[in-house]
């Protein structure tokens, strides 16, 4: 479909409409509104409501500029039932020449108690004549972006409506058959009113998005997504792939050196894997497993696959801590094996990163773990069979893309400790196969949640030295202030200093994420050594660290945290045979969001429960994390409609059997060219 037309005026429209997505008829038509305002019908001044937004037709008859509390344009206006006052505290002399006496407006805005009587405060109004017609229509307010009026929107989108209309590019791509079997309007019909409803159309039908109208278009972007990803599905099954036969000797020796048993889940998850490898297809699977469920163990049985079948294998995990934690525990594996394992970060020197990008390279490393600098240009594999993204959501698309890339036929494994909901995972991995690790190994001690104000600070001190002093280790956790790395940092010393001046005979160590690789390295073996009996840390320890000797922990400010990540903190204690405790401290006063995660997470060990309690608290939208994913997010479905998704899949795999054509224009019209976000 052809670009919309914009007007030639500036490049700045263009940018800003490119910064909204809207770059074609397309993408216009399928641009819309979050509410309606109700500009058919005027409201007498003496029938206003406070608190209610509506339209009044009124006379100025006073207008000045007041500068008492501060500098304002205050006009009073009236009509044959009353009077009002319209309040400006940011005006242009423009506004102010069109408030003239006498002058005759009308006057949209919601309508409050002031100090003069009813006001409105920055209402919007334009003069009208004395028998001006009024809209047959609800006024649609669009999201829009910085310096994008409403007005200009609405003009550039009914343009593209009409060329829509006039080329036939609003044409339905489902059948008339399935359209009444699933009872939705046709889409031309639905696209129409969404974006020109009539005024009898109930507002709250539409601001519910419970309308037919609304129903059609929540099915179709559903179904677009189910489309591109079980297409890309199919795709994928037609390509090649190394078929990683392997003869299963290290694999034993490997289970046979373990001092522990794989759980059930561990054999069931494992095996799926191993099937996939020998097909001739790449796998593509997401290993999902609460905290401290075992994925790693998983993820080294796969890899021994792989060198067994003479390729190359790589695990990425976000984090320098969490890439060092599994380069220990797969090293300590594997090495006893004869299994080299490389390992390649940012922080390496200069010379021993070469010699590890050389060694992969040349193939005499069959093993690597690395964090994002295994993606760089210059790191090349000789034969790579496998790669395996650990905590997949926490990198960009891209990112997850070049390391796939490394190998052009490659299997992929991604693993995930944040549990998907059931019809998340249905709708955003319908072109994954899932593996789930539904069982903790067996001598993991069940975490106590307890939630202690901030006015007991004193008494959690007592708790926490008592028990370094008695043996045992803990974790100080400091607030998230997402606005501001520096702040975080200064908190973060502020409270290392206050915790070796509270506790002198306790011995205090300090990591955050702006220590030297080194540095956090020897802080990090020294707590696991128990030479640090206190660590207080930023987030940088919410995934890969294991000590088990570690049973209490403190976490400050809890209410500023998310249920995934006060999850994850949480899972870095009950690792040994103690007794775990998981103090959250929180400051009153509590807002009504911040209480409800508080007791999600006080009520639930169990993450993919919190994980369905969080997807009710804040919706997919920002559950998934739209940058992160890189999935063009829903912007109007809802995934909690378990029969829609369901439906959706169902239809997709039968347009997908049935009409290709009609595939390609639905997707055409959704996704555009961003299709290929969705398939990492």
């Amino acid at each position: 479909m052809k670009p919309a037309a914009t007007p030639k005026s500036t490049n700045t429209l263009a940018a800003k409409l490119a910064r909204l997505g809207l770059r074609t008829d397309a993408d216009f038509i399928v641009h819309l509104p979050l509410r309606y305002e109700d500009e058919t019908r005027i409201t007498r001044i003496a029938d206003a409501r406070s608190g209610e937004a509506a339209q009044f037709e009124v006379e100025v008859v006073d207008c000045e500029i007041a500068f008492r509390p501060r500098r304002q344009l205050i006009a009073r206006v009236v009509d044959d039932s009353g009077a009002m006052s319209l309040r400006f505290l940011n005006f242009y002399p423009n506004q102010q020449k069109m408030l003239q006496i006498g002058a005759r407006l009308r006057v949209f805005g919601e309508v409050h108690e002031g100090y003069l009587g009813e006001e409105i405060i920055h209402p919007r109004f334009q003069t009208v004549g004395a028998a001006q017609a009024l809209p047959d229509c609800l006024t649609p307010i669009y999201p829009t972006t910085a310096g994008l009026g409403q007005a200009t929107l609405r003009r550039l989108i009914a343009r593209a409506l009409e060329r829509s209309e006039a080329a036939n590019a609003m044409h339905d791509t489902l059948p008339k058959a399935m359209l009444k079997s699933l009872r939705l309007p046709e889409f031309a019909a639905a696209i129409r009113l969404l974006h020109t409803p009539p005024p009898d159309v109930k507002l709250s039908d539409l601001e519910s998005r419970k309308h037919p109208a609304w129903r059609r278009v929540q099915f179709d972007e559903l179904l677009a997504q189910q489309l591109s990803l079980r297409r890309a599905y199919a795709a994928r099954r037609t390509r090649s792939a190394p078929q990683l036969m392997a003869s299963g000797q290290l694999t034993k020796a490997l289970l046979a050196s373990l001092p522990f048993e794989l759980t059930h889940a561990q054999v069931r998850t494992w095996r799926e894997i191993a099937a996939d490898l020998v097909q001739p297809h790449p796998m593509q699977r997401l290993l999902q497993g609460d905290v401290g469920s075992g994925k790693t163990i998983v993820a080294a049985l796969a890899m021994l696959q792989a060198v067994e079948a003479g390729y190359q294998a790589a695990l990425m995990a976000p984090t320098e801590i969490l890439a060092e934690q599994h380069y220990r525990k797969l090293s300590g594996w594997l090495e006893p094996l004869g299994m080299k394992v490389g390992w390649i970060t940012g922080s390496l020197k200069a010379k021993a990163k070469r010699e590890a990008i050389s060694s992969v390279g040349a193939g005499d490393t069959p093993l690597v773990i690395g964090t994002h600098a295994l993606i760089e240009e210059n790191v090349e594999f000789k034969k790579l069979g496998l790669t395996i993204v650990d905590e997949q959501h926490r990198f960009g698309v891209r990112q997850r893309l070049a390391l796939k890339d490394k190998g052009q036929y490659a299997h992929q494994l991604a693993m995930s400790a944040t549990p998907i909901p059931r019809t998340l995972a249905m709708s955003l991995y319908a072109d994954l196969d899932v593996s789930v690790l539904d069982e903790l190994p067996p001598g993991r001690t069940p975490v106590v949640t307890k939630l202690v104000a901030d006015s007991r600070r004193a008494d959690v001190l007592t708790r926490v030295r008592a028990a370094c002093i008695a043996g045992g280790q803990a974790y100080w956790v400091c607030p998230l202030i997402e606005e501001s790395e520096t702040l975080q940092l200064k908190t973060a010393e502020e409270t290392f200093a206050m915790l070796v001046e509270a506790m002198p005979d306790v011995k205090v160590g300090l990591v955050h994420g702006r220590l030297k690789a080194d540095a956090k390295a020897a802080v990090m073996a020294a707590f696991a050594a128990n030479e640090i009996q206190l660590l207080v840390a930023t987030t940088v320890i919410e995934v890969g660290v294991d000590v088990p000797n570690a049973s209490l922990m403190v976490i400050e400010h809890a209410e500023r945290f998310g249920l995934a990540q006060l999850h994850q903190l949480r899972g870095r204690v009950g690792r040994g045979a103690a007794h775990s405790a998981c103090i959250l401290l929180y400051a009153q006063p509590l807002g009504q969001l911040a209480r409800a995660r508080l007791k999600i997470i006080f009520e639930n060990n169990d993450g993919f429960e919190i994980a369905n309690q969080d997807l009710h608290l804040r919706g997919p939208g920002e559950f998934i994390g739209a940058r992160q994913s890189g999935m063009p997010l829903l912007r109007y479905a809802d995934l909690e409609d378990v029969d829609m998704v369901a439906n959706a899949r169902r239809v997709a795999d039968q347009m997908l059997n049935e009409s290709t054509t009609q595939v390609d224009m639905h997707l055409a019209r959704w996704l555009g060219g961003r299709e290929d976000l969705l398939k990492a």
